[in-house]
Order: structure tokens, then C-alpha cells, then sequence
């Protein structure tokens, strides 16, 4: 058994020792596939519970190899499920227990009454304000800034679209290039204006009193914004004079 001297320092020689690693090690681990993760990210999915570092007798976090593979998974769930904390807790849990845990979508079911002329069961994916500041990093100053500006619109019950997630993280990789919210204003207005050209196309589809017709609307609307996004890209592309792929 390994001995060491009582105190911080020992405690944080046998963590050493044990091949635990400290929280930046972990941060440089994760930056590989997640380079938008912060050590306040990994602090915030603590103190959610989702993972649980040992401590020094100085008061030091650290990780395990089983830490940092669970926090992979979170973040992983995060960026390619739009999950709830919530969720990916319970998933967690379950795979520990070495129980089935299928993925499952999230978010409350919207029926036909809720969207006019759409078919009950439209399924759509939420997060939390806590959720959305961990993501990208900000405080509720500067959440409260961005919807002012239109860029996030929170839904009635006070949580946002999964959409949100990306749209925060756009934003706030932006500013550090000095792009401000309000100078974000423009490009909100004509996507907008987009979405609006692409409704007045899938409308008559979606008020169709043929069910497959109005479910042809959502795929419909799926492809049409597909392209505009593309030619959006592709002009600015060519004003810029930029050969990008």
C-alpha cells in the first residue's frame, strides 16, 4: 500500500500516483473531439450531478479514466441528442446498473391542435436555461442580451428549442472574433425572410385535409430549407470571393 506524508501535498501525490488527472488534464483530454468544452462547463456537469471527482484533502478535483469516459458520453449526448441533463443522468445510470437504455426523444408532444394543420405526435426536443448558459458558456447578462437582439427566443415555459444550443454556440464563437449580438441582427432578418418563402410554399401542403399530404409538408419544408442554406452560403461565399468547401 502506498504511503505518503498527511496533508494537501500527500493527497495529491497518491492521486498522481493512482493515475488520476487533474481538471485541466481532463479539459485537454475532451478538447480533442468537444473543443468548445470549458472547465466551467465540467464544473457546471458536476454540480449537476452527472459526475462526482474525488477530492484532495486540499480540495482538488480528480478524475478518473471512468469520469472522463462518462463526461464524453454527456457532452456526446448533449451535442448529437439535444438531451435534457435530466436524461442523460438516467441513461448513465441505467448502462451502470448494465441495463438496456435505449435512446429516446425528448421534448413534449405537440398534437394538431398544438401546430395547425400538422399531425399529433410531432416530438420537440427542449433544454433548460442552465442547460443553454453551460453550452455556450455565458451568464443570463448576455443570454438576456442575445434575445433581445431576437438571436434565442425562449418558449412559454421558460425553456429553449434544442436549435438553441447550436445558435448559442455559433453566436458565442463570433464574439471572439468581435462580432457582437446586435451586429447578428442582419443575418436574423434574412433567415427570417428565408423561412418566410419557404412557409408560403409548405403552407397549402400543411393545411391539406389529406394526412400524407400534410406530412409531405414537413419533409418538404426539411429540403427547401436544406437548399436555401446552401445557396445562402454559396453567396456569401462568392461576395467574399472565398473558394471554400
Amino acid at each position: 500500500m502506498l504511503q505518503t506524508p498527511s496533508g494537501g501535498a500527500g493527497g495529491g501525490t497518491a492521486a498522481r500516483d493512482s493515475g488520476l488527472m487533474s481538471i485541466g488534464a481532463v479539459l485537454n483530454a475532451l478538447r480533442a473531439e468537444f473543443p468548445e468544452v470549458t472547465i466551467s462547463k465540467i464544473r457546471f456537469l458536476e454540480s449537476e450531478g452527472l459526475i462526482e471527482p474525488q477530492r484532495t484533502p486540499s480540495g482538488y478535483r480528480k478524475f478518473s479514466t471512468g469520469d472522463v469516459e462518462r463526461l464524453g458520453h454527456v457532452l456526446r449526448m448533449q451535442r448529437d441528442h439535444y438531451l435534457p441533463l435530466k436524461v442523460i443522468r438516467e441513461h448513465l445510470d441505467a448502462m451502470e446498473r448494465g441495463e438496456a437504455a435505449p435512446m429516446t426523444l425528448v421534448g413534449r408532444q405537440r398534437t394538431a391542435d398544438d401546430v395547425e394543420g400538422l399531425p399529433g405526435g410531432r416530438t420537440v426536443a427542449r433544454v433548460g436555461k442552465a442547460e443553454l448558459l453551460a453550452a455556450a458558456d455565458i451568464d443570463e447578462e448576455a443570454l438576456g442580451e442575445w434575445e433581445s437582439y431576437g438571436l434565442i427566443v425562449p418558449l412559454e415555459d421558460g425553456a429553449y428549442d434544442a436549435e438553441a444550443v447550436t445558435v448559442v454556440s455559433l453566436v458565442a464563437q463570433l464574439g471572439r472574433f468581435g462580432i457582437e449580438p446586435r451586429h447578428l441582427r442582419v443575418m436574423k432578418a434574412a433567415a427570417d425572410r428565408e423561412a418566410g418563402l419557404v412557409d408560403q410554399v409548405v403552407t397549402p401542403l400543411r393545411r391539406h385535409r389529406n394526412p400524407q399530404t400534410r406530412a409531405l409538408a414537413e419533409a418538404r419544408a426539411r429540403e427547401l430549407a436544406a437548399l436555401t442554406m446552401k445557396l445562402h452560403a454559396a453567396l456569401v461565399k462568392t461576395a467574399l470571393g472565398l473558394h471554400l468547401p
